[in-house]
Parts: C-alpha cells; structure tokens; sequence
C-alpha cells in the first residue's frame, strides 16, 4: 500500500483529527508556558498566531464528531486550511517585523487587537489574548531561529499536511 493510499483514507478516521487538535493544543500550552512560566509577553503578532492555533482546534471538531460524513470533512478541512495560512501569513509578516531594516512595518505593529465587534477575545480572555509586548523584540531563539520563524515553519508545516491531505483524499477517493 503506498503513501497515498494511506493517507488518503485518514481524513475518515477520528484519530488523524485527534493528532491534529492535539498539536494545536501542545502548540497553545506552549505558548501560555512562554509568557507564564518564562516571562515572555505576546505581542499583538503572537495574540493573532494564538489566535490561529485555536481556529487549527476547533476547525478538527466537526471532523471529530463525525469523520464519516463529507460535510464535516469539509468544514474541518477549510478550517484547517484557512487557519493555517492564515497563521503563516501573520508569522511571516512578524519575522518582516523583526528585521531591523523594517523600522517603518514594525511601526505598524498596532497596541490592540483587531478583532471584530462579537469576538472580542482581548477582553474575554486577557490573561491568554491581550496582547502585552512589542513586535520587534527577540526575546527567545532556539537553533538561531526567533520564535516567529519557528511558527513559519509550524504554520507552514501545517499548510502543505493540509494540502496534501485534501489532495491525496481527491485523487484517491473523489470526494472530501
């Protein structure tokens, strides 16, 4: 059986949707482990990649609920996907941030969330969305990547598993 066969089959499954919604979980305890436990205070960059691991959870729970059904595939596979990029997107930018030679993009880098009017996830939750430190710092590096560039890589991973997934799911089976 190749590879594509076997992934082709998973989006089916519950325990594929259950890694995913995992990762996303490790991904955020990580992240409130970063601001609580060392200290490091999001910026508003960071609250909006938050932000995107959460929508990469919840995106897996049609799925879960029932993978055998094509409309929860669905749903799940555009959160996915839609989350993914999204993170990827705002985690680039904040690498751009990061780049000394960018003053006037970090510039941009606003106080407050631009959330919208019913999902006001900055008041609701402070302690996890409110966004308290500046775009440009670098407080944290691992392997001499910043935090942010390890999120291109993480949202980026998450993009291309995406996309092969739903692509492998179409060849092979025809449907979503």
């Amino acid at each position: 059986m190749n590879v594509v066969n076997v992934i082709s089959s998973w989006p089916a499954s519950r325990w594929p949707w259950a890694f995913l919604a995992l990762s996303a979980f490790a991904f955020e305890s990580i992240a409130l482990y970063f601001q609580y436990g060392l200290g490091l205070e999001p910026c508003i960059m960071c609250v909006y990649q938050r932000v995107a691991v959460l929508g990469l959870f919840l995106a897996c729970l049609p799925a879960l609920v029932r993978p055998d059904l094509a409309l929860m595939r669905l749903t799940s596979f555009i959160g996915w996907i839609v989350s993914a990029f999204w993170g990827l997107s705002i985690a680039y930018e904040h690498v751009q941030m990061q780049n000394p030679d960018n003053f006037m993009l970090l510039m941009s880098c606003d106080i407050y969330p631009n959330f919208p009017n019913w999902l006001q996830l900055h008041q609701w939750l402070p302690g996890i969305f409110e966004p308290r430190g500046t775009c440009g710092d670098i407080d944290w590096m691992f392997l001499s990547l910043s935090m942010p560039q390890w999120m291109v890589i993480i949202f980026g991973g998450y993009s291309l598993a995406a996309l092969f997934a739903l692509a492998a799911r179409v060849v092979k089976k025809k449907s979503i």
